[in-house]
């Protein structure tokens, strides 16, 4: 799987959705990716909080839209979050504790790989049903 800064330099061509409010998130979670897997230590640490945090409020966001507009795949698409908040709130942890390796690694491998999968796959879906229903342009 590609690092986070090569995912994000072929974003546009891969990742961008036409979902603008959409795009723009995906776009900020790989920019946070990319801070986080280029700092160390204790810096590692707290980038790697902030990016649960806006992980967080992103995917809050997208079943915000997934409610308003009646999504049928709420479900689906809610557990597949949860299973990743999961996975990065224990990843965080460790990193609070100093534990840093496994977290490094999970973030370039297994983030990465869950980010390609879903935005091309959940996320492409929603963004079509979101443009279905002509709300793409009004997301908050």
């Amino acid at each position: 799987m590609p690092a986070p800064a090569e995912l994000l330099q072929h974003f546009d061509a891969q990742y961008c959705l036409g979902a603008p409010q959409m795009d723009q998130t995906h776009r900020e979670f790989l920019e946070c990716c990319v801070t986080t897997a280029q700092s160390r230590g204790s810096v590692f640490a707290e980038n790697f909080r902030m990016l649960f945090e806006h992980t967080r409020q992103h995917f809050a966001e997208e079943e915000r839209w997934m409610q308003e507009t009646g999504y049928p795949a709420l479900a689906e698409h809610r557990a597949n979050h949860q299973r990743t908040l999961g996975d990065m709130d224990r990843f965080c942890q460790r990193a609070r504790a100093g534990r840093l390796a496994m977290a490094q690694a999970w973030l370039n491998d297994s983030l990465m790989e869950w980010f390609d999968l879903h935005a091309r796959t959940m996320d492409s879906a929603l963004a079509a049903w979101l443009k279905q229903q002509g709300v793409t342009q009004g997301m908050s």
